[in-house]
């Protein structure tokens, strides 16, 4: 895209940004009375979809109106593959149970991919899987294999996403666009974390480790195994020696607050896009924080279905982008 295309293009992200929900709306929807409230809120905000209670229904169509509005924007949608290759291979972890099973679930499909639902689902049916990218194709043999004599759901699980987390930095690395780049490699540090954590906590094998963890700038994976060999407070205490330092503090509270963290540190680092009138980082940051967003509303719908006191609900929400 010529560069005054790029220009058209942020100037409607620009006027989009105003419409992004602010700190300010999401505390009217943390202190609101009950879920009807919430929906009442968001509707007088735009937000539609669904019958009146249908919260599913209103957060789908929200994630349609922003994919819709990158592709008025961008013709060639492409460059924000990066951002759905975990829903491309979320699909392809579903079409395989769904095969094992004998049983149709289509509901456990998510939507906005780079390959069609129904294609994958033909793959594995029908165990060609020659029409898939090279990376998934290798990593769909390997879980169906490992389902196939093992039996073992979770190795299939973890096959597959770490096959994601790859897809997803070497994505960023080969855009040429710092913003992706950094997308990239924070996603894959931030799951790297999260494994470790798990891995104290359940007392996983280096094995497990090695098999599990991914290849990131910012991590030293052989530390990072180390530590999450010897216990949760050893994670924590080599995060203080990365740039994710901050997060120590937050993993020692609750994983809750540390999960926050990770998805508010993205948040932190895409900002500057909303200064910057140039290039596909504003928009990519655009499509962040609606995922941000959305995310929030649905922690806070979730909540106030579930009977969780303010606190808790207000403990979980991420930070707004704008």
């Amino acid at each position: 895209m010529a560069q005054n295309q790029y220009l058209y293009a942020v100037a409607r992200i620009r006027s989009r940004e105003l419409r992004l929900l602010n700190a300010s709306f999401m505390e009217q929807l943390v202190t609101a009375p009950d879920a009807a409230a919430c929906m009442r809120l968001l509707r007088d905000k735009g937000w539609d979809g669904g019958e009146p209670e249908d919260s599913d229904g209103m957060l789908a169509e929200e994630q349609k109106k922003t994919w819709g509005l990158m592709k008025e924007l961008v013709k060639d949608m492409s460059v924000f593959d990066v951002f759905l290759y975990v829903n491309d291979y979320h699909n392809l972890k579903a079409a395989i149970k769904e095969c094992k099973s004998k049983n149709a679930f289509s509901n456990i499909y998510l939507s906005q991919g780079t390959i069609p639902v129904a294609d994958i689902r033909k793959a594995v049916e029908e165990n060609d899987l020659s029409s898939l990218p090279e990376g998934m194709r290798n990593s769909a043999q390997e879980a169906m294999k490992a389902l196939l004599h093992t039996g073992d759901g979770q190795l299939c699980d973890m096959i597959i996403d770490r096959a994601a987390l790859e897809a997803v930095r070497q994505a960023g690395e080969q855009s040429g666009n710092e913003f992706l780049k950094l997308y990239g490699e924070l996603t894959v540090a931030a799951a790297d974390i999260k494994i470790a954590v798990r891995a104290a906590r359940t007392k996983k094998t280096r094995a497990f480790l090695e098999k599990a963890l991914v290849e990131c700038g910012t991590l030293n994976l052989k530390a990072l195994a180390d530590a999450a060999l010897e216990s949760e407070e050893a994670v924590a205490a080599y995060l203080e020696k990365t740039d994710y330092e901050d997060g120590a503090q937050e993993l020692r509270k609750s994983p809750s607050a540390f999960e926050r963290w990770c998805d508010n540190l993205l948040i932190r680092r895409i900002r500057p896009q909303l200064h910057n009138p140039f290039g596909i980082g504003p928009l990519a940051a655009y499509i962040l924080a609606r995922d941000s967003e959305i995310k929030s509303v649905r922690i806070i719908l979730a909540g106030k279905r579930n009977g969780l006191p303010e606190t808790a609900i207000r403990e979980r929400v991420r930070e707004t982008y704008v």
